[in-house]
């Protein structure tokens, strides 16, 4: 889940989001959020930790939680336009054009896919590999001298990929290599490199409206964190707590 700058699609976000009408403005009292469908994290029926999070953090403020869920740059998109207040899994400083909020909510550990025959890199020498990864998400910003990278527009016929080798390693984040493996009766021909964690962050619109829910959503965050309700909910959900107490 997550991704890194991507101002050079910001165009072709708008346009395709200029056709949407599903997502409206968010009506007082409550606040509209839009993602990706990630499963245990943000499922489309409203369940999931990233969900369970921001109820947790906007609800007892008094404002009710709306959930929609769309691709991920579509989600950018409606945000921008102002037909949702937030997207969620977003890395820090990915769109300059909206806000962040200063705590993250998670942390998204990035790993490496490939053949188990090849050499494991580390993430100083991933870059001299052939890569590749989901368009948007925009690696060759995060990994170090990335050189060579071909983005693919969805999670289909990846081990395919590696396998006739067209590329070396498919990067993204742990819970999508994960099920891209479990389309293989042979996992154990492949390996996943561990390259890096970054911190997952919802991205708001850049707006009063919008600063004022990120700087909420900072101060509630803070108090899950310290009253032990963040833990709770990372556990409810069986995931690991990769968040630093503060």
């Amino acid at each position: 889940m997550g991704v890194a700058c991507m101002r050079g699609l910001l165009g072709w976000i708008l346009l395709v989001c200029s056709a949407l009408v599903s997502a409206q403005p968010a009506l007082p009292g409550e606040v509209r959020l839009v993602s990706e469908v990630w499963p245990g994290h943000t499922e489309a029926d409203g369940s999931g930790l990233a969900w369970d999070i921001m109820r947790a953090v906007f609800e007892p403020a008094g404002l009710r939680v709306v959930v929609h869920s769309e691709p991920y740059m579509r989600s950018i998109g409606l945000v921008l336009r102002g037909r949702a207040d937030a997207w969620i899994g977003s890395y820090a400083g990915e769109i300059a054009e909206a806000h962040y909020p200063q705590q993250a909510y998670d942390a998204d550990p990035i790993v490496a896919l490939g053949l188990a025959s090849l050499s494991a890199p580390s993430r100083d020498t991933i870059g001299q590999r052939r890569l590749i990864w989901v368009r948007g998400y925009d690696y060759q910003h995060r990994l170090p001298n990335v050189q060579h990278f071909q983005e693919i527009r969805m999670r289909t016929g990846i081990l395919q990929m590696l396998e006739r080798g067209y590329a070396d390693f498919y990067v993204d984040a742990l819970s999508e290599v994960e099920a891209v493996l479990a389309e293989s009766s042979q996992a154990q021909r492949y390996q996943v490199v561990p390259l890096l964690m970054l911190p997952l962050y919802p991205g708001f619109q850049d707006s009063p409206r919008g600063r004022e829910l990120a700087e909420l959503y900072d101060r509630r965050l803070l108090e899950l964190r310290a009253d032990g309700s963040l833990r709770a909910l990372f556990a409810k959900w069986g995931q690991p707590y990769r968040l630093a107490m503060p």
